[in-house]
């Protein structure tokens, strides 16, 4: 099943739309969001549970959930934070059930009730938050604000109900304060704020639940966002004929290396190779070549000055890949410009081949071939002139504006890679910081190209790509503290194998 992301307002019309079209009463929707969050509380090994609520649909959740508690025999105590005026009218009907079945409510109106709240939550195996949920969008102050530090301070083990209070579902923003969660049981879609830098440190584990939307509803709404997963992915990996040879996969073209730089382009020659292109061919400056030669067994060599034969196999190959280890100078950018112009195949652009871009980027305007990008955030700060930081806040944004304006495939490489051809965003979960090292990203250029070679959709590859790519240093990870490109190389069938034999 795919994985999809929303915004705030997109689950609020979601949600409209079920009540108003389908007729499916908001309290259903709520009371089947309160049984997937009593799902995941893990009952046999849990036996006391504070629940903070709010006046909102978060809170009726809140409410619904202690209701259920209540009937599995656990120790609940329950507290609604402010006075009962304002409350929603599902929140409302969760509330007075409650209160009907004998069960105390302590409101908390000021930091001297707070105490008492504090006591609770010291006394209690687990928190859950149901204080605020989608669509905050000011920061929150007074006692809120006393009651999300006090959650922080003494919470041994916090549940948030969709998203944890003070938290910006759109943009992972702290909004003054913000729970510290656990876990998070989210509902029916994935929260787009979730996916930015350092959001797991509020979310804790993210579980996405479905409340009984139908798909009808939600594909109404949905704006074509998605997070890779392994299903997609093996949905996507072809099975290889067993009449096929090396011409049947694709020859590919890799212009990379300089002085210096030979690692860069050994490692994406390499990463081409181990991912199943047919024929792969380095075209490097002459100084370097002897070295690649002897480095690379398996692909051949070529260097800039035989001008006669580049250009036979640039009429010849299914895509390049141009920039790793080249230097941000004037011959990389010529370089940039012949490939643009002379090949008829997509090209992927990495490393100074994006950096040569910088005063250049009419150079992605009428063009006759597919171009894909890979950037990390350095890179396209430069080529935007927008700071790291406006970046590392507006990833996605930054990303689908860029593509659609160049009408290029986009690999925002990073935590959460966001890959985007401007219309389809797809969001890729693998990878981890102890591939945090040189040559990963000339080691994913050479696994993009050669996917692109074997015959796979811009969009398909790239996605392909970066899933094994951040995969094979996850399995990796597990047995090693730090994981090299070269390391990385090694895995690269074996986890494509895997893959394919699940």
């Amino acid at each position: 099943m795919k994985v999809k992301i929303a915004t705030g307002r997109i689950m609020k019309e979601i949600d409209k739309y079920c009540i108003e079209n389908l007729k499916i009463p908001g309290i259903v929707l709520m009371e089947n969001a309160a049984l997937k969050v009593v799902k995941n509380l893990e009952l046999q090994k849990y036996n006391s549970f504070a629940v903070i609520c709010g006046k909102g649909n978060n809170g009726g959740d809140g409410f619904a959930v202690a209701r259920h508690l209540a009937m599995f025999e656990k120790n609940i105590e329950v507290f609604l934070i402010g006075a009962e005026e304002g409350m929603t009218e599902d929140c409302k009907a969760n509330y007075t059930i409650l209160k009907n079945m004998g069960i105390k409510i302590s409101k908390i109106h000021n930091l001297e009730d707070a105490n008492d709240l504090r006591d609770s939550i010291e006394r209690c195996s687990v928190t859950v938050d149901a204080l605020f949920g989608t669509g905050i969008n000011k920061n929150l102050e007074g006692i809120y604000d006393s009651v999300i530090s006090i959650i922080n301070e003494n919470s041994a083990y916090t549940i948030s109900i969709d998203v944890p209070s003070g938290f910006n579902n759109d943009n992972g923003k702290i909004m003054g304060n913000s729970v510290r969660a656990n876990k998070t049981i989210t509902f029916e879609l994935y929260k787009k704020g979730f996916l930015n830098y350092e959001s797991n440190k509020y979310t804790g584990e993210v579980i996405v639940e479905n409340i009984g939307i139908p798909n009808s509803a939600v594909d109404r709404f949905h704006e074509n966002e998605f997070i890779l997963d392994e299903a997609m992915i093996k949905t996507q990996l072809k099975a290889r004929d067993i009449y096929g040879h090396k011409g049947d996969y694709g020859r590919v073209l890799i212009m990379a290396g300089s002085k210096g730089f030979t690692g860069a382009a050994y490692i994406a020659s390499e990463a081409a190779v181990r991912s199943g292109a047919g024929l792969v061919t380095l075209c490097c400056s002459e100084d370097i070549q002897p070295i690649l030669s002897t480095k690379l067994t398996e692909a051949m060599t070529i260097n800039f000055n035989e001008t006669r034969r580049l250009s036979d196999i640039i009429e010849k190959c299914n895509c390049i890949a141009l920039g790793p280890g080249m230097g941000n100078n004037e011959f990389t950018l010529k370089i940039v410009k012949y490939a643009l112009e002379k090949a008829d195949c997509p090209i992927v652009l990495d490393a100074d081949g994006i950096n040569v871009l910088k005063e250049n980027l009419q150079l992605l305007k009428n063009r006759k071939i597919p171009v894909i990008i890979t950037p990390h955030l350095g890179e396209m700060s430069r080529i935007t002139g927008l700071s790291v930081e406006d970046i590392q806040e507006n990833r996605i944004e930054v990303s689908k504006n860029f593509a659609n304006e160049y009408k290029v495939v986009v690999i925002l490489k990073g935590y959460n890679t966001v890959i985007t051809d401007g219309e389809k965003i797809v969001i890729n979960p693998t990878g981890n910081s102890s591939m945090a090292s040189g040559g990963m990203g000339d080691c994913l250029t050479g696994i993009i190209t050669s996917f692109i070679g074997q015959g796979y959709k811009i969009m398909e590859a790239a996605a392909l790509a970066v899933y094994i790519h951040g995969l094979c240093g996850d399995k990796l990870a597990e047995e090693m503290f730090c994981v090299s490109a070269s390391s990385l190389l090694a895995s690269i069938p074996y986890v494509i194998k895997e893959l394919q034999l699940k």
